[in-house]
């Protein structure tokens, strides 16, 4: 790329970079600024910031040539956008209009629109434009102070640059009659709006004439550009320092940016002074050129100093911010663009007959259908709500609560752990089949085998028939059963309210992915919650069915895991016994098989071996009754669970989510319920305009910025 050379008023050769290629990348970022596509994406910028009486507006002039005001309370209500390029005339040429804020109406566009001013820059009296814009943004009527619209110049002329920059209102502190402490607050507001975007190059502008410490830019600049990566310092009204005092001294370090440091550096302008307000823009550059050809301020490089350099300095910055920014902005643009298309989507065609509107609701039923049955078939990707929200993916949640609920209901499903001392087992231990620790806390209370049998020998006595002795009434054991499995029935309900209410949240999240907000929200009150709610109490109904016969009727099963648990049971009881006496007769004869008692003493073992037999009938009664219950707990239980996860939950719950909004829920709608349901509203219909106004801004911008992408190839990347 060739670059033209400028010769600075102070005498160096700066690049000018006033390419062509310069020029359009700089038109494209203007062009999709007056479309409109800041108020969406933010654009890559150059602001022009200060305090009020820092030089700003003498620095504007000086860069553009124009005379802005130089009373700061006629341009404090609203941002400019000066707009540079160098075009082959022999003149500059002018092009003033206003930018309508975001907040205006139709109408006021419209009429905002018709301001402007075009001619030569000779025949321009900015101040007066700058009344005349004030006055037809509303500034100065009743109490509006402030306008977001923007005032914007565009210059073109053979000797411009290749630049464009925002100037903001100046920061001030105390109010007066022209300016409150409010105004105050809603400047500042402003000027930090543009300052945090991070794709905004800072001009920050202090006057060596004040305090540096005093000047709230650099305060404001540093927290929000800590790193100082997009700032640029600019030191005006240097001719104001007393020669070889400290104060001069440090401005020129602060130049030198040895103290306040940014990436960009520091550049520093000699203003107008009071008495040369009617030099000419060539007898000010004069000026300026020999103010800093002699004293201290020759210590700086030329490229640090005067009016040209610094157009050429803020022509390159603006360029290779754009340059590497640009890549972000098209992706940007791009999420923009589908995330408009979204919306148009959700909100579906405009739709005022009825035929329109049922025809809304079968579509918005369609995709609701599909996305629930992708819900529970676990097919997540090809929902991109699913696929970004894991709490919406219903068969997760349900897998993961069953497995939870089996894993409570196995630990903590028991009114009482019965301790069976003997064996230095308890029921957790001999029927789980989970290896996981709880914390005593979280148990059910223990009871030792001892006492648990003196309970069931009362209830014997109590429940005693026909049985002869040494057996036991068979209702014995529904009723232990009943009393150990009372846990069942409250943790039934927390898992159906637990699971119940997921399954509400996630059929909501679905619709409202789907359908408008307003749509939504009439489909949940008028169908949803009617069909959760019949849902809901089928759910309850089936749920009761399974519980119902474990806790009120008497014990049913024919799986032959009953015997093999009881005799489980026994042989572990019996397995223990043995062991016991075996190690009793050995402690007490001490023998091998050639002693001649031998034969004698292996008579006396069997004998010990067979006194093991329970000759208590009411103790055999009530052990046998105890291991039948456990047995047939741990039966139970795995029949229980596995009934509610598959009879309750799944056929009574899950199964039936997609059918809630179902086509042939909406077929089945009069047309009166069809337009209550999906009548247009004025705020559906503004939203709609608003995402197809976007949308149309955006393609617009993404044309642009790929054409320009796809030319340059390869020249703006990071």
């Amino acid at each position: 790329m060739t670059e033209d050379t400028t010769r600075s008023s102070n005498g160096g050769q700066l690049p000018a970079l006033q390419s062509k290629e310069h020029r359009d990348l700089l038109d494209i970022v203007d062009r999709l600024r007056l479309q409109g596509l800041s108020r969406y994406i933010d654009l890559p910028q150059i602001i022009v910031c200060g305090d009020q009486s820092s030089g700003k507006s003498s620095a504007l002039e000086a860069i553009s040539g124009l005379s802005f005001p130089t009373k700061d309370n006629l341009c404090t209500r609203f941002a400019i956008e000066l707009i540079l390029r160098r075009v082959n005339k022999t003149s500059d040429d002018l092009d003033i209009s206003i930018i309508p804020g975001p907040e205006r109406n139709e109408q006021e566009k419209a009429r905002l629109q018709k301001f402007a001013f075009r001619g030569a820059v000779t025949d321009l009296d900015l101040a007066s434009v700058i009344e005349d814009a004030k006055a037809a943004m509303g500034i100065g009527e009743t109490s509006k102070v402030f306008s977001t619209d923007i005032l914007r110049v565009e210059i073109s002329g053979p000797s411009q640059p290749h630049l464009t920059i925002v100037d903001l209102p100046g920061l001030f502190l105390a109010g007066n009659k022209d300016q409150s402490e409010q105004d105050a607050a809603l400047v500042e507001q402003l000027v930090l709006s543009y300052m945090k975007n991070e794709r905004t190059i800072i001009l920050a502008v202090v006057s060596a004439k004040n305090d540096f410490a005093l000047q709230q830019i650099t305060k404001h600049a540093r927290r929000l550009d800590p790193q100082g990566n997009r700032t640029l310092g600019l030191i005006t009204k240097p001719d104001t320092l007393d020669p070889g005092s400290d104060s001069e001294r440090f401005y020129i370090e602060l130049a030198q940016n040895l103290d306040v440091k940014f990436r960009l550096g520091w550049h520093v302008l000699r203003n107008r002074n009071y008495a040369e307000r009617h030099s000419t823009s060539a007898e000010r550059d004069a000026v300026e050129a020999e103010f800093f050809s002699k004293g201290a301020w020759t210590s700086l490089k030329p490229s640090q100093k005067g009016v040209a350099a610094l157009r050429l300095r803020l022509s390159h910055v603006l360029r290779e911010h754009i340059s590497k920014q640009l890549p972000r902005v098209i992706d940007d643009v791009n999420e923009g663009v589908q995330e408009c298309k979204d919306t148009l989507a959700r909100l579906g065609s405009p739709r005022n007959t009825t035929v329109e509107q049922r025809r809304y609701l079968m579509a918005i039923s369609t995709s609701f259908t599909d996305v629930v049955k992708a819900a529970i078939n676990g097919d997540y990707n090809t929902s991109p709500l699913l696929a970004t929200s894991p709490q919406w993916r219903i068969r997760a949640v349900v897998q993961n609560t069953l497995t939870r609920f089996a894993r409570e209901m196995q630990v903590k499903g028991h009114e009482r752990r019965i301790i069976d001392e003997s064996l230095h087992v308890d029921q957790l231990e001999n029927g789980s089949i989970w290896s996981l620790k709880f914390e005593d806390d979280g148990l059910p209370p223990a009871v030792s085998m001892e006492d648990y049998m003196e309970e069931v020998k009362q209830l014997l006595q109590e429940t005693r028939g026909r049985e002869l002795p040494g057996t036991y009434n068979p209702l014995i054991v529904s009723e232990l059963f009943g009393k150990q499995a009372r846990p069942w029935k409250g943790m039934l309900s927390a898992l159906l309210n637990e699971l119940f209410g997921r399954a509400s949240d996630t059929v909501e999240a679905i619709l409202r992915d789907v359908a408008d907000t307003e749509t939504a929200d009439r489909l949940l009150q008028l169908i949803v919650k009617h069909k959760l709610e019949e849902i809901k109490k089928d759910l309850n109904k089936k749920a009761e069915e399974i519980l119902k016969p474990h806790i009120f009727g008497h014990p049913i099963t024919y799986n032959h895991y009953l015997i093999s648990n009881v005799q489980e049971i026994q042989a572990t009881r019996n397995q223990k016994n043995l062991e016991e006496k075996l190690k009793e007769f050995f402690e007490t004869n001490k023998m091998d098989n050639t002693d001649r008692m031998y034969q004698f003493k292996m008579t006396e073992l069997l004998g010990a071996l067979a006194e093991h037999t329970e000759l208590d009938m009411e103790r055999y009664s009530c052990t046998m009754a105890i291991d039948m219950m456990q047995a047939y707990y741990k039966v139970a239980l795995k029949t229980f669970v596995d009934a509610v996860s598959t009879l309750a939950v799944e056929l009574c719950l899950v199964q039936r989510l997609p059918s809630i909004l179902s086509p042939e829920v909406i077929c089945s709608l009069t047309d009166d319920e069809v337009r209550a349901i999906a009548g247009e509203s004025d705020d559906i219909a503004e939203e709609r305009a608003q995402a197809a106004e976007k949308l149309s801004v955006l393609q617009r911008a993404l044309e642009d910025l790929t054409r320009l992408w796809m030319h340059r190839g390869s020249t703006y990347s990071e």
